[in-house]
């Protein structure tokens, strides 16, 4: 079998706060995404997803786990050895003001990019600015100006050419349209769908909502509270959902059409990472739970189909 571009193995990422206390924002959580292939990363917020993403491209620091990028492990690298694999992997933010220096202009922001791997010389680079704004849809005279006088969709636009300038093969978007106006997201998801395409690119796509990332993802993994819930094709999980949070996460998508089935209407919130529950951590808000899942933390297991599978004692 081919090896995985990429590949995470029982990765934890944990945060002190206290001498007896920690943040388990990441639990356990191990997957592979292939050459070429879209990931879809989705879970309520606080569901660790972000902190997932940070921590392969070294945001974050993993507390534990191996992260291998085409077959090397790059979670003993210090901070010069791992500066090469930045290249390879780059990272679209939520917010794509906050994302961006508000006191640089849009051509010098793009520039460090290219100037901290050393792409290309002085006299090609805005050349190459210019390609990469009209790659993007943006006009080559967006270089002169700052990330203010741009619309929030434009911003977004703007960090995606920057994660595009250093020729990554790997690109992690995290929650890339959340902070847009619904009349901008479409365009700006049918514009990293395109590159996607159009470049070969892998990619981890991080959102909150199912429905945003049924025609762009692949494969599905379902995260909660740190843990994976369900993973499996798009197909499997939009049509034969498995895990009661899954179930829940579509039943909570609007629909044109009447639902054939009632909203699962999930009680309470997400419990706090410091203090997760005993078992199976989605016990405390699922309508299934009994008393067994307490005492069990239920692993992924296949369900038939290799591909598909979830975490949970009673399916």
């Amino acid at each position: 079998m081919a090896v995985p571009l990429l590949s995470v193995e029982d990765l934890k990422t944990h945060f002190p706060i206290r001498r007896d206390q920690i943040v388990r924002a990441v639990d356990d959580v191990t997957f592979t995404i292939k050459k070429g292939e879209v990931l879809g990363l989705v879970g309520e917020s606080g569901s660790g997803k972000s902190t997932v993403g940070r921590s392969m491209i070294r945001l974050e620091r993993p507390t534990s786990g191996k992260i291998r990028f085409d077959g090397t492990d790059l979670t003993p690298l210090g901070d010069r050895a791992f500066k090469p694999w930045r290249r390879k992997m780059q990272y679209i933010f939520q917010d794509p003001y906050a994302s961006l220096n508000p006191r640089k202009r849009v051509g010098a922001i793009l520039n460090e990019a290219l100037s901290i791997h050393a792409i290309g010389t002085r006299r090609d680079r805005p050349d190459r600015i210019a390609a990469l704004l009209r790659k993007v849809g943006l006009d080559a005279e967006a270089a002169g100006r700052f990330p203010h006088e741009f619309s929030g969709g434009q911003r977004q636009r703007i960090g995606i050419a920057r994660a595009l300038a250093v020729e990554p093969e790997f690109i992690i978007a995290d929650e890339p349209v959340s902070a847009l106006d619904v009349s901008v997201q479409a365009q700006v998801l049918n514009l990293i769908q395109d590159l996607q395409t159009d470049l070969d690119l892998t990619m981890l796509f991080i959102a909150h909502d199912l429905g945003v990332v049924e025609h762009l993802c692949d494969r599905i993994l379902v995260m909660y509270l740190g843990r994976i819930m369900e993973s499996g094709t798009k197909r499997q999980i939009y049509e034969n959902p498995q895990h009661p949070y899954t179930q829940a996460l579509l039943s909570s998508v609007p629909q044109l059409k009447p639902r054939k089935t009632a909203r699962i209407l999930l009680q309470g919130d997400i419990p706090s990472p410091i203090s997760p529950p005993s078992g199976c951590v989605f016990r405390t808000r699922c309508p299934i739970a009994t008393a067994d899942c307490a005492n069990v933390v239920p692993e992924l297991r296949p369900l038939g189909d290799p591909q598909h599978q979830a975490a949970c004692i009673r399916i």
